[in-house]
């Protein structure tokens, strides 16, 4: 089993910034990949960026440039620094994690979420 506990969402104006955190305890040493989904009101969860154990990061076209997906290891915090943000940012934003069983099964665990909400 994997907890996420998402931190450090907030209001904030057009042009500004937040990061985000994420802090995971339990069975992490079987995380493979972490990863940010967010879900605006009326739309589907939709991915953001993800992160593999290597440090490999993917991120949706839309935050390419503005967003960077990072993860501490020793503190096991995944973080989403967010700049330039702007309306169409605005949503919950979900911490998601894969982790694999020691008979190889994946399992997915989320976060509560946290609001982001971007002002004109």
């Amino acid at each position: 089993q994997v907890q996420l506990v998402e931190s450090g969402g907030g209001l904030v104006e057009t042009g500004g910034s937040l990061r985000l955190s994420c802090a995971a305890s339990g069975s992490i040493f079987s995380i493979i990949v972490m990863g940010w989904y967010r879900q605006a009101p009326g739309k589907q969860r939709a991915l953001v960026a993800t992160i593999t154990r290597a440090s490999k990061t993917n991120y949706a076209d839309s935050v390419k440039g503005r967003f960077t997906i990072s993860r501490d290891n020793a503190k096991n915090t995944l973080y989403l620094q967010m700049e330039n943000l702007n309306a169409n940012d605005t949503a919950v934003y979900y911490c998601y994690a894969t982790s694999t069983s020691s008979s190889g099964r994946l399992n997915g665990y989320w976060g509560q979420g946290t609001q982001v909400t971007v002002s004109s």
